[in-house]
């Protein structure tokens, strides 16, 4: 129970949120009720185009920021929690997830086709997938890091 709580709840509960803001909750519609007030608040005479594009910019770095922490929970659940004696290395379990993120980006978008207020994006997956990447590379950076500093200990 431990190790479920400690590796495996992270990643489910973060592809329920993902799964929760490809609802309607997370359509445009709705995220601009709060960016927009915020934007005006921060700079009162912004015009309607640059509202426009910083609230397009903000959605599309969700998508980034949400896919990359995916692949990044995926990659500790990998390293983490694996058969008696197999030993995976760092590069493995990021391609694998990479992997399982980019999948659940193109499922994502597939299920937001069954949401009236959204659609369906291959450029969205695109993003979710850049995003996976950066993730994988950020923690095979800092799994690198680690062993240089455990290496000078």
């Amino acid at each position: 129970m431990r190790r479920f709580l400690l590796y495996w709840f992270p990643v489910l509960l973060w592809m329920g949120v993902i799964f929760f803001l490809s609802t309607d909750m997370g359509s445009a519609a709705h995220t601009s009720r709060i960016l927009e007030p915020l934007l005006r608040w921060l700079k009162p005479n912004i015009s309607a185009a640059a509202l426009e594009q910083a609230h397009f910019l903000v959605r599309k770095g969700g998508h980034l920021s949400e896919y990359a922490l995916l692949a990044i929970l995926w990659w500790r659940v990998l390293m983490h929690v694996h058969a008696e004696g197999v030993v995976r290395s760092a590069w493995f379990c990021a391609l694998i997830a990479l992997l399982i993120a980019t999948a659940y980006a193109a499922t994502d978008e597939y299920h937001q086709t069954f949401v009236a207020s959204r659609g369906a994006s291959v450029h969205d997956v695109m993003i979710d997938s850049c995003g996976a990447l950066l993730g994988v590379v950020l923690v095979l950076l800092w799994h690198a890091w680690r062993i240089r500093l455990a290496r000078r200990a």
